[in-house]
């Protein structure tokens, strides 16, 4: 009944909006005592990304302090490289392209055919015979420092400031590239292209932004998130972050709200006929969220935009801007035409709203290469020249 009534509750909303919220969620004034560790998901598999193997490695930074004021002994991002760095004269590497994955995702999800073959391969906008592309796992994703590594709800509770410094960190400390070319950015990586263009906005050409909005989250957006961290915490089998099996009530409803954010209408009727389709499309959905996630996981990795923000200084950005929303996109819909008012604030900012259709895929059109790969191959001619 929870999960029902979470889903009406969502389904009433109407407005939205684009991400942050409240405080963060904290542990207990009297946390109980750590239980042994839940079965926690797997370490990522590397693929072959446009028929290259990637190059994986590990950075590491010592007595870290979170904005929280939180600290860590170790921090670990994992990353993986493709290509080669080039480096002119001075030693400057100049062909290195930084890609930021979404929520819950990490640097892999960018090894899925729509993506990696539409730009990677020989001839394509990112070819990698050219470029030099870093793929992080953000802090609290992938295979990077996070709280299923064991200190569950003692983990620092991280924000997006947090994790944009880590990836600058990885960037200019770990892999001595102190200037991109390209920061393109998915989903939460597109509100961190936006947070790098304002806060290091002589260290890239260009920024490419996909699948969100330069404003605090809000609405509607925010309200499933809310939703998210509610049903986790609710959730008598998380016990305050110390479960000793996941808790899957909690990772149920977790699955569910993000299904429909990511839901695209027209794909969805057309693939989806029939109400026996609907339904085993959730239930595989629900298995495969089930089988490779963690309830802490995803609820520090949700509550981290609460501290998301980059109105404010639109006009620092100095960097070409090319800013893509699509127009079936559950989180970041159109009809608020906050895209189209914001851009007019960035000097070399344009906006590229992707028609809907039934070949789009609602949020998820922003790892769709097809769409925008053109649009992104007149970026890189702009910038060519510096």
């Amino acid at each position: 009944m929870q999960r029902l009534a979470l889903l009406a509750a969502l389904a009433a909303c109407q407005n939205v909006h684009d991400e942050p919220g409240p405080v963060a969620p904290q542990p207990p004034a009297a946390p109980p005592a750590p239980a042994p560790p839940a079965t926690r998901p797997t370490a990522t598999v590397l693929r072959p990304m446009a028929g290259v193997m990637p190059v994986a490695g590990d950075f590491t930074r010592k007595n870290v302090t979170f904005t929280s004021g939180e600290k860590l002994a170790e921090l670990r991002i994992h990353y993986v490289t493709l290509g080669t760095p080039r480096r002119d004269a001075a030693g400057q590497v100049k062909n290195a392209v930084l890609i930021l994955h979404g929520t819950t995702g990490s640097g892999q999800q960018f090894a899925h055919e729509q993506f990696a073959d539409a730009l990677f391969r020989p001839g394509q906008a990112l070819d990698l015979t050219r470029y030099y592309v870093i793929l992080p796992d953000d802090l609290g994703h992938g295979d990077s420092s996070r709280p299923s590594d064991g200190l569950h709800a003692r983990f620092p509770h991280y924000g997006y400031a947090d994790m944009v410094e880590a990836e600058h960190a990885l960037v200019v400390d770990g892999l001595k590239v102190d200037r991109l070319a390209l920061v393109m950015g998915t989903s939460m990586g597109c509100m961190h292209a936006w947070m790098w263009a304002e806060r290091w906005p002589s260290a890239m050409d260009a920024v490419m932004p996909l699948a969100c909005l330069p404003v605090p989250i809000a609405g509607r957006n925010r309200e499933w998130r809310k939703m998210v961290i509610d049903a986790i915490q609710s959730d008598p089998d998380w016990n305050h972050g110390e479960y000793t099996r996941q808790p899957r009530a909690a990772l149920l409803d977790a699955s569910h709200l993000m299904m429909l954010a990511g839901s695209a209408p027209i794909a969805d009727q057309n693939q989806l006929p029939t109400r026996d389709a609907a339904d085993k499309e959730v239930e595989d959905g629900e298995a495969k969220f089930l089988a490779s996630h963690d309830a802490n996981d995803v609820l520090y990795a949700v509550a981290a935009s609460r501290d998301y923000d980059p109105s404010a200084d639109l006009e620092k950005i100095t960097a070409q801007v090319l800013f893509v929303n699509s127009g079936d996109d559950f989180i970041n819909p159109p009809e608020l035409a906050i895209a189209e008012r914001e851009i007019k604030r960035v000097k070399h900012g344009r906006f590229v709203l992707v028609p809907a259709s039934a070949s789009t895929h609602g949020h998820g059109t922003h790892t769709w290469g097809v769409f925008w790969q053109d649009d992104l191959r007149a970026l890189l001619a702009s910038t060519a020249k510096r």
